[in-house]
């Protein structure tokens, strides 16, 4: 399946007007507006800040793009089940559509260089999203361990698991970072493919094009009773079943 819009449209070459004097301030404001409700709702519930505002805002943005979120595999989704998710990372796109439309309460696992964004940094800090500094092993680890420690039922931790982009869109090696939270907290690992999002906003690139996408949701695969030793055998049936989808979709 094409993730780009089937025809273009005779109004595509005029789309960076869009982008730029509509789409670029609009998507200011509603981050500056976003991030000081945040704050306020989160002292009460960080769940409804994180439901109401954070996925408003992943949505409001999709649409504008505008780009149509094909999802598959909802019914794989407990709400009631607290999740590793692993999701395959093309695109600063992904962050919006997963964040947005995969129906949970997700806590997001993002580098420490974001912490200095404003009014993005205080939104996330308040909703409880985790920043972790890659060259500082001892500090992600604390800084996933308090957060999982915090998990109510229905919240997942969503891990990249590649580490960084796909620039070519192939799936890298994945890291084992989400599979040894997974098996330290026996959390059940919910796996995520999203496709398409490299058409709308490629990596290294601030180029927005509308777009469709896919969001496909695997069964979760259970950690019960795993060991340190299984990880590796875990971190590969996951990498498996995201591959699976990517290699359907071209």
């Amino acid at each position: 399946m094409s993730a780009t819009l089937e025809k273009s449209p005779f109004w595509l070459p005029l789309y960076p007007l869009w982008q730029w004097l509509v789409f670029v301030p609009t998507a200011v404001v509603l981050t500056i507006v976003g991030g000081a409700l945040a704050i306020p709702i989160a002292l009460i519930s960080p769940r409804a800040a994180n439901l109401y505002v954070a996925v408003s805002w992943c949505r409001i943005l999709t649409r504008m793009t505008p780009a149509r979120v094909d999802i598959e595999g909802m019914e794989h989704v407990d709400p009631d089940q607290s999740y590793v998710v692993v999701a395959n990372h093309q695109s600063q796109f992904d962050i919006p559509v997963i964040y947005g439309y995969c129906g949970l309460d997700l806590r997001w696992v993002m580098k420490a260089e974001l912490n200095r964004i404003p009014f993005v940094a205080a939104g996330c800090r308040a909703i409880g999203h985790i920043f972790i500094d890659r060259a500082d092993p001892a500090q992600a680890r604390d800084a996933i361990n308090s957060a999982v420690a915090r998990l109510q039922p229905g919240t997942g931790i969503l891990f990249f698991a590649e580490g960084t982009r796909s620039r070519s869109g192939k799936l890298l090696p994945f890291k084992k970072g989400a599979f040894r939270v997974a098996v330290d907290q026996q959390l059940p690992v919910l796996p995520m493919t999203v496709t398409g999002t490299r058409d709308v906003l490629p990596a290294g690139t601030l180029r927005l094009r509308p777009g469709r996408v896919h969001l496909r949701i695997h069964p979760p695969v259970s950690t019960a009773g795993l060991k340190t030793g299984d990880i590796d055998a875990l971190r590969g049936q996951v990498r498996d079943q995201i591959a699976s989808a990517l290699s359907t979709s071209a």
